[in-house]
């Protein structure tokens, strides 16, 4: 979990743990806590290693990559990377796109495929048989379109705020798209290699792209198959669309149907001391997306995301503005007991390290949590892994990318063998050789991207070639720790890689002597890279992971990745113009700090670009000491848990990546409304575990979807002048302004 949060399901899946006394044990992996990678992975027994072995009664599918699968996988995609957008901005949340766009790509096109008829050209467009590979290109076309939203709730609006770019994002679109393409189809290229080495021969797990994988398998698994498809379906679409209508409708009565302002309420019934719960952000929000992102995350991630808030908002915060140490704002005259601690923005600059506001100071302490733990957290993981490496070197030669304990021989040196290709009867990989991605197209992008994106970043972002080379370079090698992390973890450190990216451009401005403006243009421009790639990589290598166990041609996927991209590419650049010119305060925050949207990551990431380049650090020296006592904390449990405490009690061990988050998440109503689903999921599973199993995705994501391009819809009438703030009421909101 980082500042931009990937929430993925906790995956009921059995793995079989060798003791000591080579004695089997099956664990669940709620019981282990985290997956175990010297075990043998296992869906219904089978080895997840290993492609699913071919069904006899399955028919061949001719056609994997269609217009159909294209379509409805952008789509699809376009629906999870708006309503990422919107959740991002809220908290820095985001959720994948895989098991949504598995799920529903069946709903729409098993169907479609049996009601048009093959003849004709609507048929050639639409109709024939629809299998589990051409699924498949759906789900792959999916994440690549839902991809690169992380860049427009976190570093791309941080440039805006340091004013490093254009009054507007529509006066940058160029630069806007030219990043975004940088950073997208960069990624894109140079993962294929990574195929091989991750997914056939290091055989990472993947937990949430297999489980994909079989989810694409159940659905054809002939009647049974069909008739929990359409239960699923049926549950992701009644629940997407009623959240979506209540979504639209807490525009206009925020304070009634959505906000819960609990304090003020008891402070306008004579209650005044209840007004610190207002003041310190304690209200009630009905939001069904982060109940659904808690029936996600699970109890350990959500219940540490709150417990920091406990410790944030109800007890450091107050105590810093009780002892003087910090400062809130009083921006109601007519109602002086109301206050802000949410200012981030100070005319004075002395005001950052001697009277900062109570945001201000917790967002140094947990930004810092999150890379130290997160850090930490890689590093221990992934030490097993390293241990089995023979030797640690990536060696670059030719285009052609040689990775640890792959083999070189002699004739890998001839330059006649590189783009041909021959199929090993002692290789693991079986795929036919037609139908993998030829090495001339990977190599060809790959030069083409990397010469596109030093032209790029010179001529728009002012990098000379160097620096824009060596952004690249970091792009690459954290994208290897991204992959390795994803396929181990499930949980892609993407905003961890980034901030590493810019601690290291920190150091090369200073080493240079840069003023302080371009080197923070290079510090966010070179982080988008790092960023970018990590992302693209890991869920590009995930969807080569789904198409392997299925059986699904490696080419067909690329084909889909590359459109996904393209589709990303715009979608995310469109809809960012769209909330910054719904909601302004996203880029340029008013002085008490209060915005509908909270842009934690985007506050996170214009924090580190000032302070690496700063010449002296914007740090309170109380929220300094701060920093360093949980830092240590955070580490000494990072050891704590993988050398000390079992694995089945890992789950019992706080996750400090989600409680710094709540140090730099003001919002107090989203870890609650995470708690509460989080709590309820535990209760269903309990309960009635085989309704459980059948509906608990597609229930989760139906509300993170449906919120999402509420939200969406919502900004849409905002630019259209028929939103809430001109037609809806202000009852229930604090200081009867609308609240929406």
């Amino acid at each position: 979990m980082s500042t931009a949060i990937d929430v993925q399901p906790s995956l009921e899946r059995k793995r079989t743990v060798q003791s000591s006394s080579d004695e089997k044990r099956s664990f669940s992996a709620e019981e282990v806590g985290q997956p175990d990678h010297t075990a043998d992975e296992a869906f219904d027994g089978h080895d997840v290693s290993k492609p699913f072995p071919p069904d006899a009664d399955e028919i061949e599918e001719t056609h994997q990559l269609t217009f159909r699968a294209l379509l409805v996988g952008c789509v699809l995609g376009a629906v999870v990377g708006a309503s990422n957008i919107y959740l991002g901005l809220k908290t820095g949340f985001t959720f994948g796109p895989q098991l949504f766009g598995a799920i529903f790509g069946f709903a729409i096109l098993k169907p479609l495929s049996k009601m048009i008829p093959e003849s004709g050209l609507l048929g050639k467009l639409f109709g024939g048989h629809f299998g589990p590979k051409e699924n498949c290109t759906v789900q792959t076309a999916a994440t690549a379109a839902g991809g690169l939203g992380i860049l427009f709730v976190s570093a791309v609006p941080a440039m805006y705020r340091l004013g490093l770019l254009s009054e507007l994002p529509q006066q940058d679109i160029g630069r806007l798209i030219a990043l975004t393409v940088c950073a997208g189809f960069f990624g894109v290229f140079f993962v294929i290699p990574l195929r091989r080495y991750y997914i056939i021969n290091q055989k990472l797990t993947f937990p949430t792209p297999a489980a994909t994988a079989y989810t694409i398998r159940q659905l054809h698994r002939g009647r049974s198959g069909a008739i929990a498809a359409r239960k699923k379906s049926l549950a992701l679409l009644y629940s997407f669309i009623g959240v979506f209508c209540y979504k639209v409708m807490t525009g206009y009565a925020p304070g009634i149907i959505y906000d819960w302002h609990v304090g003020w309420t008891l402070y306008r019934l004579g209650f005044t001391g209840a007004i610190a719960l207002e003041n310190y952000g304690w209200v009630i929000e009905f939001t069904p997306a982060f109940f659904g992102a808690g029936m996600l995350s699970g109890l350990n991630a959500s219940w540490s995301f709150l417990g920091g808030a406990v410790l944030a908002w109800g007890i450091i915060a107050p105590s810093l503005v009780k002892t003087g140490v910090a400062v809130v704002s009083h921006p109601y005259d007519d109602f002086p007991d109301l206050s802000s601690s949410q200012a981030m923005v100070f005319a004075n600059i002395e005001r950052y390290t001697q009277s900062p506001s109570p945001r201000y100071w917790l967002l140094w302490p947990g930004v810092f949590i999150m890379i130290v733990y997160s850090f930490a957290d890689i590093i221990v993981s992934l030490i097993p892994a390293f241990k089995g490496m023979q030797f640690l070197s990536f060696i670059l030669f030719a285009g052609l990318i040689f990775l640890p304990g792959v083999k070189i021989g002699r004739e890998d040196f001839n330059p006649r063998k590189w783009f041909t290709r021959e199929l090993n009867e002692e290789d693991e990989d079986q795929t036919p050789i037609e139908d993998r991605v030829p090495h001339l197209w990977w190599i060809v992008g790959l030069i083409i991207s990397t010469i596109s994106c030093c032209a790029i970043l010179a001529t728009l972002f002012h990098m000379n070639v160097g620096t824009a080379i060596l952004s690249l370079v970091l792009g690459f090698i954290f994208s290897f720790i991204a992959v390795q992390s994803s396929g181990h973890t499930d949980v892609n450190p993407v905003s961890t890689v980034a901030k590493a990216s810019q601690l290291v451009f920190g150091g090369v401005s200073k080493g240079v002597g840069m003023e302080q403006r371009p080197a923070q243009t290079l510090n966010l421009a070179a982080g988008v890279i790092a960023a970018g790639s990590a992302a693209q990589a890991a869920d590009m290598t995930g969807d080569l992971k789904t198409g392997y166990l299925l059986r699904a041609k490696p080419r067909n996927q690329f084909i889909a990745q590359l459109v996904g991209a393209v589709v990303a590419i715009f979608l995310s650049c469109g809809l960012f113009i769209l909330f910054t010119k719904a909601t302004p305060c996203i880029l340029y925050p008013t002085e008490d700090g209060i915005c509908t949207y909270g842009a934690p990551s985007v506050a996170a990431w214009a924090a580190v670009a000032i302070a690496v380049t700063s010449p002296t650090l914007p740090v309170p020296k109380t929220s300094g000491y701060t920093c360093i006592g949980l830092g240590i904390a955070s580490v000494l449990t990072v050891l704590i848990k993988h050398f000390l405490v079992p694995k089945k009690h890992w789950h019992w061990v706080p996750n400090w990546n989600a409680i710094g988050l709540a140090f730099v998440v003001p919002q107090v109503y989203y870890p609650l409304a995470m708690g509460a689903g989080s709590i309820f999921n535990y209760i269903w599973q309990k309960r009635n575990p085989a309704s459980f199993d059948m509906y608990m995705f597609a229930i989760s994501a139906g509300l993170l979807a449906g919120e999402g391009l509420g939200g969406v819809f919502q900004a849409l009438l905002a630019v259209a002048g028929v939103d809430g703030s001109k037609y809806g009421t202000a009852i229930g909101c604090p200081a009867f302004e609308f609240c929406g």
